[in-house]
């Protein structure tokens, strides 16, 4: 793991140059001891000070030498010299020697321990070159990683496959996956599943059809077809993900479910949540990629505009009440939630969790996995938390009217609750609650706030492209005239080497209503999801359209993105 140590001349520097405050070095300190990282690493993650500055501010102070990281070529660095312990402890990079010298890249030329500690280990003289710590941190991820398997991934294909013969033997080995060929079915299935981690997919299906069999990536949202094997290895690529998973590969006549941990370096692990179904042409596979470290994103890149993200935190930062966020399967809701909980996650508060299924790990919060045959509901887990001196509890899910009396109850006797449900937006979601049967006066009194969220594709940096729109049009879309006043220029999606057809990545839209006394005063003469929108949208909130409508404003997304994720 990179150095928890904090130097004290970075800190120093950084107050005498009145960038930082005393109290958020304090801050980026914690942080660092707290995530494993280092200082530099903390104070750029929280958005105090961006990597630049932070290198050409160093460049000035120390006169350490300033290199373009980008710029070299990592696979030029000698094996001899990679010393993966020292650089997982120091994130610092031995780049190349010259005469008696080893030279290493680091965020920190302070860091004089690393230093010590590479020419100890190398038996030449270190010195220091400077770099910025987000070109650092991709470079050490590339060098870090390990193959799974050991071999190269690129030499199998969907040709080598085809040339795989398949007997009646064969066939009837498919239901234990111990085929003469497995090993460049092995081979294939580490390379399809890298390669998803790789593209930045978070969904992978194995469909198998009479004449063909495909495999698609969720990307960004959007489905995508990758690869298409020959289909008479149907059988053994299923077996294969089955033995995985852990799945009984003989049973293929009823759904299963299950889990695969693909461990991709030495400090980072990928999991798979597995689904098989039967269909007529055999099993398809769905695989979700469930990845920890989306949760320690930090809520100022999810999206929120300024005014969402200081309501949010306000409401986290409440000893007790109710949190809800909304929205379809695939929205974000799960990362919200978690980003919010890694925020209360301190050593002062007992934090449970109960979930269909646990999709990321967080260290220091107890998470539950509900197990319907075994009588472990979201109510009964929920019973148990409120007997365990909690916190703040989260559950997966309201789904009835027990586990919603129970979460209210929690959030009216001192607990800080957060959930999900799935409705449309931030109104209906009261509603949905009332419809449930839960007593208006009970949601009135519980409910802090409201999240409706979708995400939307982000349109790419590189090949973006103003769009020409006529203002009549622009008002039609949900414009104002006031915007338009001030000034829109929309963008559009292009295509590049850099991106998937003119996006790259995705951003969250979100409706944050906070419960006020209209409101609530609403709730309980029986308003409906419409009176309730319009209570809030007096009161200063936006919409999910207004706010997608505002990132198209800032450039961020398209107005085709908006129009696919939002109702107008």
């Amino acid at each position: 793991m990179p150095t928890t140590g904090v130097h004290l001349g970075l800190s120093t520097l950084f107050i005498r140059k009145q960038l930082l405050s005393e109290e958020q070095i304090a801050s980026a300190i914690t942080a660092s001891r707290k995530n494993q990282t280092s200082l530099v690493s903390s104070i750029i993650q929280q958005q105090l000070i961006s990597a630049k500055t932070i290198a050409e501010l160093c460049y000035e102070e120390y006169g350490t030498p300033l290199l373009d990281l980008n710029e070299f070529d990592i696979s030029a660095i000698p094996d001899e010299f990679l010393n993966k312990k020292l650089i997982e402890k120091h994130k610092c990079l031995p780049l190349f020697k010259r005469g008696n010298r080893l030279y290493i890249a680091t965020s920190d030329p302070t860091n004089i321990a690393a230093l010590e500690d590479f020419q100890f280990s190398a038996g030449l003289h270190a010195e220091a070159i400077l770099v910025e710590d987000d070109k650092l941190t991709k470079a050490l991820e590339t060098v870090l990683e390990e193959d799974i398997t050991g071999l190269d991934l690129s030499a199998i294909d969907e040709e080598a496959l085809a040339g795989i013969e398949v007997t009646d033997t064969d066939k009837r080995d498919e239901e234990t996956g111990n085929g003469k060929d497995d090993a460049p079915i092995v081979i294939y299935i580490n390379k399809i599943l890298t390669d998803a981690i790789r593209k930045g997919a978070s969904d992978l299906h194995f469909e198998p059809y009479e004449k063909r069999y495909r495999i698609r990536f969720r990307i960004d949202g959007i489905l995508k077809e990758v690869s298409e094997p020959p289909v008479n290895l149907s059988g053994r690529i299923s077996a294969r993900l089955k033995v995985m998973s852990k799945l009984d590969i003989a049973e293929r006549r009823v759904p299963q479910d299950g889990r695969i941990k693909m461990k991709m370096s030495r400090t980072k692990s990928i999991d798979f949540r597995v689904s098989t179904l039967p269909t007529i042409w055999g099993e398809k596979i769905v695989m979700r990629i469930l990845d920890s470290s989306s949760a320690q994103l930090g809520i100022e890149k999810l999206g929120y505009e300024d005014d969402q993200r200081l309501m949010y935190e306000e409401m986290l930062s409440k000893p007790q009440g109710m949190i809800l966020v909304t929205g379809p399967t695939g929205s974000g809701k799960t990362v919200s939630l978690y980003t919010g909980l890694n925020i209360l996650n301190t050593e002062e508060r007992n934090i449970s969790t109960v979930e269909d299924p646990v999709e990321i790990n967080l260290e220091g919060v107890n998470q539950v996995h509900i197990n319907l045959k075994a009588g472990l509901t979201f109510a009964s887990a929920l019973r148990s938390f409120l007997r365990q001196d909690p916190d703040v509890v989260m559950v997966g899910e309201i789904r009835d009217l027990e586990t919603a009396e129970i979460a209210i109850k929690a959030a009216q006797t001192g607990h800080l609750v957060l959930s999900t449900l799935h409705t449309n937006s931030a109104a209906e979601t009261l509603t949905r609650l009332i419809n449930m049967g839960v007593a208006g006066y009970n949601i009135a009194s519980s409910v802090n706030l409201i999240i409706a969220q979708r995400l939307s594709r982000r349109l790419c940096p590189a090949c973006k492209t103003p769009e020409i729109i006529p203002d009549n049009e622009l008002l039609k879309l949900g414009f104002s005239q006031q915007q338009l006043d001030e000034g829109i220029t929309p963008h559009k999606p292009v295509g590049c080497e850099h991106c998937s057809g003119g996006y790259k990545g995705r951003v969250g839209i979100y409706e944050v209503m906070k419960m006020s006394d209209e409101i609530a005063r609403t709730i309980m003469e029986g308003g409906n999801s419409l009176q309730i929108l319009k209570q809030a949208k007096s009161q200063g909130m936006r919409d999910l359209r207004d706010s997608g409508l505002l990132k198209v404003i800032q450039g961020v997304t398209s107005i085709a993105e908006i129009n696919r994720v939002t109702s107008f």
